[in-house]
């Protein structure tokens, strides 16, 4: 795949940007000398022209003539001019004039034309005009009309045309040289937080999860959001990897314990001969192990199922419907069989009908796992408290036991796969420790909350805030 340098393109695009403004600023400017030189050359041409009639004067002769009287000596070498007199005689011209036919000019040309003469391209005025032989005489004088034409070389007005253009031109490519060297060392500073971000992406894998966002990148208002949303994504990423191959290890470690407890079971009843008592107990130690095993394999499949889901939770659905004061009873109906062979009591406290959005099936397990581990965590006489109430927008139901309690140490890591605070009791429970992993899963998928607070000696108390329905809306929603 070919690679782009944002950083080329973008000093490209402007310096295109710029030339093609040089080229408008060229061209304007050769509009605006060409119109501003000639008119200039056109006044120069009627200047000197008008200065060539007032140098024709009186001849002083019997005829009453008119004559250059010399003045015309003045003008410019390179110019070209011709005078005639009203019956078209020549009364001076400049030595490089090569000459026209006067009955060809028109007296009402006041602007310049073009000549070539002697391979140079003249700009001509023709002017007529009239001179007063004698104006002192009676009868004012007589009238003699002069025809009159002018050039001078276009060279130097197009020279000076050009001359501006050229300046124009060279300061223009002047500033698209210092552009591209200022925008070069603009960008390599501005981009460098981009260019560090850049870097440091490139070197996350699986292996490294390392990644930093400067400072510069954070202080940039274009890229603070993209390098704490990549920061916090990452890290995000990085535990889930970890807590994943931790899940898988401990899942590994527990199913082989449990196999290799089996197998031993087994061995141990294979290596001599048993009485039918003996084998019907070691079948039914294999059946209590083997049941422990499809507890854990079920549990890491709710798991698993919980975070498929997810994505499922995040869509802007209609919630499901759970009366949590009927699976609170169902809950506690189905475990009392063994709230009574443990002498443990259970208090109840719901009085009225609470609607939450949560799947009723994933109710009732974060209830189950809740009551199964104060129940395995309370010994005889004790007594469980479950409530449950509506807190503005949020349903709380708290679960109190009077228990041995969990140490400050391991209360952070309780809602860890496979976590269990006391690894001896594992055996003598049945516990997997997965229950609260589970209920923390289905909780977060609610778009709930689940907090344990704890205290050695005294007991443990589980907090969870599920959204609340009203009733009117839970009851109409039903009847649909």
């Amino acid at each position: 795949m070919k690679h782009h340098s944002l950083k080329r393109r973008l000093i490209l695009s402007v310096l295109l940007i710029e030339l093609l403004s040089a080229i408008c600023v060229c061209a304007l400017a050769f509009a605006y000398e060409h119109h501003a030189r000639f008119r200039s050359f056109d006044i120069m041409l009627r200047g000197r022209a008008d200065s060539l009639l007032g140098a024709v004067q009186d001849a002083e002769d019997a005829h009453d003539n008119v004559m250059l009287d010399g003045t015309e000596a003045n003008l410019p070498r390179s110019d070209i001019f011709e005078v005639w007199d009203q019956n078209l005689r020549v009364l001076g011209k400049s030595p490089n004039w090569e000459g026209v036919e006067p009955q060809t000019l028109s007296t009402s040309r006041r602007k310049a034309t073009k000549l070539v003469a002697f391979g140079h391209i003249y700009g001509t005025i023709t002017i007529s005009g009239l001179r007063i032989v004698d104006p002192g005489d009676k009868g004012g004088g007589i009238p003699r009309s002069v025809l009159i034409v002018y050039g001078s070389p276009l060279e130097p007005v197009w020279d000076s045309i050009w001359e501006a253009v050229e300046f124009y031109a060279l300061t223009s490519l002047g500033l698209l040289l210092l552009t591209a060297i200022v925008m070069y060392w603009l960008l390599n500073r501005e981009l460098a937080p981009l260019a560090d971000l850049a870097a440091q992406a490139s070197r996350v894998s699986t292996t490294s999860w390392e990644f930093q966002p400067s400072a510069a990148a954070q202080k940039t208002n274009e890229l603070a959001p993209l390098a704490l949303a990549l920061h916090a994504l990452l890290q995000g990423l990085e535990r889930s990897f970890f807590q994943q191959q931790q899940f898988v290890g401990d899942a590994a470690h527990e199913l082989k314990t449990g196999v290799s407890v089996v197998k031993s079971s087994l061995q141990l009843l294979v290596m001599k001969s048993r009485t039918v008592e003996e084998y019907h107990a070691g079948l039914e130690r294999c059946e209590a192990d083997c049941q422990r095993l499809e507890e854990i394999v079920s549990g890491m499949l709710t798991l698993a199922r919980m975070d498929g889901d997810r994505s499922l939770a995040m869509q802007a659905s209609e919630p499901q419907l759970t009366n949590l004061t009927t699976s609170l009873r169902n809950v506690s109906h189905q475990l009392a069989s063994l709230f009574q062979v443990q002498q443990v009591a259970i208090h109840l406290s719901a009085s009225e009908d609470l609607y939450a959005a949560i799947d009723p099936a994933q109710a009732e397990i974060v209830l189950s796992n809740i009551l199964t581990n104060a129940l395995q965590h309370s010994s005889s006489g004790k007594t469980i408290e479950l409530s449950a109430n509506r807190r503005g927008t949020w349903l709380e139901l708290v679960c109190v036991d009077h228990g041995d309690g969990i140490d400050s140490a391991s209360l952070p890591y309780v809602f860890d796969r496979f976590y269990r605070c006391d690894p001896s009791r594992s055996r003598r429970t049945g516990g997997t420790g997965l229950g609260l992993s589970i209920c923390q899963s289905i909780v977060n998928k609610a778009r709930g909350t689940i907090a344990i607070t704890s205290q050695v000696g005294h007991g443990t108390t589980v907090q969870v805030r599920l959204p609340s329905i009203d009733r009117e809306i839970a009851m109409a929603t039903s009847n649909s």
